[in-house]
């Protein structure tokens, strides 16, 4: 085995030198700043500034990034089942507490005037009824209306921004 000899050169930066020749930040690991991660989020400002804009962009139905599904996440969020069922138990009672009221009067009417008025409480409680039945189907239809009036005017503003993307050059 013969031996060689190799020699080694090393290079050396001075310390102004190393500085300006190294990167000594830890950019490359992407480790951001807190100001810079401040600057980045979205504000609640501009979180609604961007729903209105994309609002009639936004599909009413789907699983997820639809209207329903932010209105059944910010109703889980404020519990806003348990307040349709509180409100639908009250009006329940304001219900009955008229009929009951009704009821009262009508006796005090037959009262004070010695004739009795023969008005069946039990049937003006099924007009009633019939009636509020009828403004749920008038109340359903026109929300139906109005979902289909949205996509006709998503759908329209959709067509006219296509419309204005295009140019006039060739058709001269």
């Amino acid at each position: 085995m013969s031996r060689e000899k190799i020699d080694l050169k090393k290079e050396v930066f001075s310390k102004p030198q190393y500085t300006k020749t190294i990167d000594t930040q830890f950019n490359e690991l992407g480790v951001k700043t807190i100001s810079e991660q401040l600057q980045e989020e979205t504000s609640i400002e501009e979180f609604f500034k961007l729903y209105n804009e994309l609002f009639y962009e936004i599909p009413s139905e789907g699983e997820t990034n639809s209207h329903r599904y932010i209105a059944e996440q910010s109703g889980e969020y404020i519990d806003f089942d348990d307040t349709i069922e509180e409100v639908e138990a009250l009006r329940q009672e304001i219900a009955i507490l008229r009929t009951d009221l009704l009821a009262q009067q009508i006796k005090n009417i037959e009262l004070e005037t010695g004739q009795p008025l023969n008005i069946n409480t039990d049937a003006l409680k099924d007009q009633l009824a019939g009636l509020g039945s009828n403004l749920e189907a008038n109340q359903a239809s026109l929300a139906d209306a109005q979902e289909k009036s949205a996509k006709a005017t998503a759908e329209a503003t959709r067509v006219k921004k296509e419309v204005d993307k295009s140019s006039g050059v060739g058709y001269f």
